[in-house]
C-alpha cells in the first residue's frame, strides 16, 4: 500500500466547500480512531483492524498468524552527497567527509537501505542481537548481516563469517585502518569465500 503523507487540517483548509465535508470526516475518523490527522495514519490503523479481525475469525487456527505490517517513509540516500569539482574542495570540508554517511541515520534506515540497493524484499523477517557490545542484524536467516557500530570488535567479524551469510555490510568506520579492513576481507575469504562484503 502507497500513501502520500497528506495532513487533513492542512488540506482541509485550502480544500473548495465541496471537498471540505469528505475532508471533515476522515477527521472525524481520525479522532476517533484516536491518530494524527493524516491519511496515512487512517490507513495504518485499518490494517490494524483488518488484522485483529482475521486472528478473531481465525479462532484456534490462528495460534502462530503473524499479521504485522511494516511502515516505510520515503526519503534521500543515507549517503552524503561528496561529488564535488576539484575546484570545490577545500581544506575546511575534510571534517565533514570523514564519513559518507548522513549523521541522522539510523542503522534501520542503513539496513533497509542496503536491502533496497541488492533488491531483497523488504518483508522478510530480520533480528537484531548484540555480540561483544555491537549490534548485529540479520536478515532473512542470513540473506544479509550487517554491523554498522564504529570499531567492530575482530571476534565479532569472526562470528559474522563463522555464520556464512550470502551477504555482509559494515560501514567504512567500523574499522580503525586499511589494513584492519584488508583483514577482514581475508577473514571472509578463509572462512566463508560465497559471502558477499560491502562496506559503506
Amino acid at each position: 500500500m502507497i500513501q502520500l503523507p497528506e495532513d487533513l487540517d492542512e488540506s482541509y483548509a485550502k480544500a473548495s466547500n465541496d471537498k471540505k465535508t469528505i475532508l471533515a470526516n476522515a477527521i472525524k475518523l481520525c479522532d476517533t480512531l484516536g491518530v494524527k490527522h493524516k491519511l496515512s495514519e487512517i490507513a495504518k490503523e485499518r490494517i490494524r483492524r483488518a488484522g485483529e479481525k482475521i486472528i478473531e475469525e481465525a479462532g484456534l487456527t490462528a495460534q502462530n498468524l503473524d499479521i504485522g505490517f511494516r511502515v516505510f517513509k520515503l526519503d534521500s540516500s543515507n549517503m552524503k552527497d561528496v561529488y564535488y569539482s576539484a575546484a570545490e574542495y577545500n581544506q575546511a570540508m575534510l571534517d565533514h567527509l570523514t564519513s559518507n554517511i548522513k549523521e541522522d541515520r539510523t542503522e534501520l534506515d542503513l539496513l533497509f537501505g542496503c536491502l533496497l540497493e541488492w533488491g531483497l524484499p523488504l518483508s522478510m523477517p530480520y533480528t537484531s542481537e548484540e555480540i561483544n557490545g555491537v549490534t548485529i542484524h540479520t536478515y532473512n536467516d542470513g540473506d544479509l548481516i550487517a554491523c554498522f557500530a564504529e570499531n567492530v570488535p575482530e571476534n565479532v567479524v569472526l562470528e559474522i563469517a563463522k555464520r556464512q551469510p550470502l551477504r555482509a555490510v559494515f560501514r567504512d568506520s567500523s574499522f580503525a585502518s586499511s589494513p584492519a579492513k584488508i583483514n577482514v576481507e581475508e577473514i571472509f575469504k578463509l572462512i566463508a569465500p560465497n559471502t558477499s562484503v560491502k562496506v559503506l
